[in-house]
């Protein structure tokens, strides 16, 4: 993440941070999956599709945000971090990023987690967290391609995109992103408490939708939605669910920025 602010403050080109922390918690993730243990010479099947699943996972939205980055200048919420920074905003951007990397290290113990689990053959756990994987990388995939497409016609300009998944969820890649998490936790955990170890993948899903819903996803979006978009986003915060996809559960609004996306 040192490096990721290095390239940031070089090329004025925030978006990059979010790239470099994809790809690094992806690739040590699967690293990590795939160090042999319990004196095994060679990787177990779990491991192999654990580590394949952390690296899908990380070239998919990696990827994604690189294209962003080079199409769409810089992002918004550490457009307004520097905003709120001044002079202040290289330093505080280098320890904030310190801080990403520390909560990283969470994500990176589910996933260590999904692969040690030491049952000899895949269980259902096994196929239903590959099955919530691929749900999860093809709504995020979906959702990204439905709202490139909506910012790409000249009349959409300045319009709050509701098409596709947008008018079930008004930030339905964050939902997708938190799914995915709740894979690890499906290959993890062992009912019969036969590993016990395997609960602390938890900490994937749980990390995940604190950060998205309540620190740095939707907040610091939503503020900037608000001020670029006015009263066409506060009509939509009032129809459309801010993070659960389905029929509105209540009406809400959030004024409050935050941080940028961890």
């Amino acid at each position: 993440m040192a490096g990721a602010w290095l390239i940031a403050i070089r090329s004025g080109q925030s978006g990059w941070i979010d790239a470099i922390w994809s790809f690094a918690v992806g690739g040590v993730g699967a690293t990590l999956a795939l160090l042999p243990h319990d004196g095994g010479s060679s990787p177990a099947t779990r491991q192999f599709i654990v580590a394949s699943l952390a690296a899908l996972w990380s070239l998919r939205l990696g990827l994604h945000i690189v294209s962003r980055t080079m199409k769409s200048g810089d992002d918004p919420r550490y457009v307004q971090l520097r905003d709120e920074w001044g002079g202040n905003f290289r330093r505080r951007l280098f320890w904030f990023l310190q801080i990403q990397a520390g909560c990283a290290l969470l994500l990176v113990l589910a996933i260590a987690a999904a692969a040690r689990n030491p049952a000899p053959e895949l269980r259902l756990g096994d196929w239903l967290g590959i099955a919530i994987m691929f749900v999860a990388i093809a709504g995020e995939a979906l959702a990204d391609r439905q709202l490139a497409g909506f910012r790409a016609d000249p009349g959409n300009k300045g319009r709050v995109c509701d098409a596709g998944l947008w008018g079930y969820s008004r930030h339905p890649n964050y939902f997708f992103e938190w799914l995915g998490w709740l894979a690890y936790a499906a290959i993890a955990i062992d009912l019969t408490g036969a590993y016990l170890w395997g609960w602390v993948a938890l900490c994937g899903p749980l990390f995940m939708y604190w950060l998205l819903v309540h620190v740095s996803g939707i907040p610091p979006l939503e503020a900037h939605m608000l001020r670029s978009r006015g009263d066409a986003f506060r009509d939509y915060q009032q129809r459309v669910n801010a993070f659960w996809p389905g029929p509105a559960l209540h009406q809400s609004s959030i004024h409050t920025p935050g941080n940028p996306r961890a």
